[in-house]
């Protein structure tokens, strides 16, 4: 058995025996940096690059008569053939009328009946084809059940016709306050069903169409009632065509809320109206009482 001092120095030797040995076989690092070669270049660095120059297109030009065309799915009408339809816009082919302008009665060749707004050019604000067509696609994008669809439209000669869907059981002020065959029809149910569908009308043109309309109009004449009895709401989106001193005439009688006494017309104005119209549905009082 070794004695402690002898066990120390012999592990002492055995220790300086290892590290002379991985001396001996070790790699060195110190040069490895000099050595390495740098990464080759990428390839699309040596290849020659062919610079294009792009060129802006130019916007195809465009005729009057092909911007028409273009608004949405309203048909484009000239004024001969919406004089051939309504008889020169006759007074027995004329239906109704308010500051917008007059509405008449029109037959088409094939017999689909129509209903045309000639825009009065006093009220009517003067603007371009451009502003006009404007204002047509927006309202030949509403779609909706109980809003008349816009048919067609006229923009020539300085002058703004509108062609919608004719809806021949007139308008809810009439058969309301006129003691005929449309009145007698309206019981309990069909009342409230008539109040139900104009809110849709309204909740539709704030909260669905883009961009939201302002009826600014809301009232039961312009409510009509198409063959089935249900719910037309007209007038829609027009406001923006009338001059800045009619839109104040615009509202109805007894259908204004307070505030248009200050200018200001938003969207719970709309409501306003439509609770004036809730109360003829379930009264049959006019509006103006």
């Amino acid at each position: 058995m070794l004695k402690p001092e002898a066990k120390r120095d012999r592990d002492f030797e055995t220790t300086t025996a290892k590290t002379k040995h991985n001396m001996d076989h070790g790699i060195d690092m110190r040069d490895m940096d000099a050595n390495i070669q740098p990464a080759p270049p990428q390839l699309s660095s040596l290849l020659p690059v062919e610079r294009v120059t792009a060129k802006p297109t130019d916007p195809p030009t465009t005729t009057r008569r092909h911007t028409i065309e273009r608004v949405n799915s309203a048909r484009s009408f000239t004024i001969a053939s919406l004089q051939q339809y309504t008889n020169s816009f006759s007074q027995e082919n004329l239906v109704g009328g308010g500051i917008l302008g007059k509405v008449y009665r029109a037959e088409l060749p094939n017999g689909k009946v129509l209903a045309i707004k000639k825009l009065d050019f006093a009220a009517s604000r003067q603007q371009g084809d451009k502003d006009f067509l404007e204002v047509v696609s927006i309202i030949s994008k509403l779609q909706h059940a109980n809003i008349v669809p816009l048919a067609g439209y006229c923009a020539e000669h300085g002058q703004r016709l509108l062609a919608y869907e004719y809806c021949r059981n007139g308008t809810l002020h009439e058969a309301l306050h006129v003691e005929d065959e449309i009145h007698n029809k309206l019981s309990w149910n069909t009342r409230t069903q008539l109040a139900l569908q104009s809110a849709r009308a309204l909740e539709y043109l704030h909260e669905v169409s883009q961009p939201p309309i302002v009826h600014h109009n809301f009232k039961s004449a312009n409510i009509l009632l198409d063959d089935e009895l249900s719910v037309r709401v007209a007038d829609c989106g027009l406001v923006s065509l009338l001059s800045t001193s009619y839109i104040t005439q615009l509202q109805g009688l007894g259908y204004g809320a307070p505030e248009l006494e200050l200018g200001s017309y938003t969207y719970q104005s709309d409501v306003y109206s439509f609770g004036v119209v809730m109360l003829e549905l379930l009264t049959g009082r006019k509006a103006y009482d």
